[in-house]
């Protein structure tokens, strides 16, 4: 199981690397492997300002849709297009080519609750 230790992680099984005040975001790579083969990747969000843990979008697999939750409040300032065309990439490269949207931070403090890579594999027990 990859769990890139530079990375901050979520209970909802989202990935977060931060740099200054812009959070890029996609799904672990634990995540991709519960749902199987993604074949869409859906943010309908992109230069919309949504609180910590509001939907940002949904990533439907061949056998189930979930929901997309924003680890940081803030703005989805870009959405990564190539997904529109290649949504596999989620499964081939969760923490590279496989990132989702990209979020202008409002609130730095929220940081914090976010969870350390110990703490996410301590939670999916990894």
């Amino acid at each position: 199981m990859n769990i890139p230790a530079n990375l901050k992680y979520t209970k909802d099984h989202e990935w977060v690397s931060i740099d200054g005040d812009v959070a890029t975001v996609g799904i672990t790579d634990f995540a991709q492997k519960e749902l199987g083969d993604i074949v869409y990747v859906e943010v309908e969000t992109l230069d919309q300002t949504l609180a910590k843990d509001e939907v940002f979008g949904t990533v439907e697999a061949v056998k189930t849709v979930s929901d997309l939750f924003l680890p940081l409040s803030g703005e989805i300032i870009e959405f990564n297009e190539e997904l529109e065309t290649t949504p596999e990439a989620v499964n081939s490269d969760a923490y590279g080519a496989g990132w989702m949207v990209k979020v202008k931070i409002s609130d730095a403090s929220e940081i914090d609750s976010l969870l350390s890579s110990e703490d996410y594999k301590a939670l999916i027990g990894a």
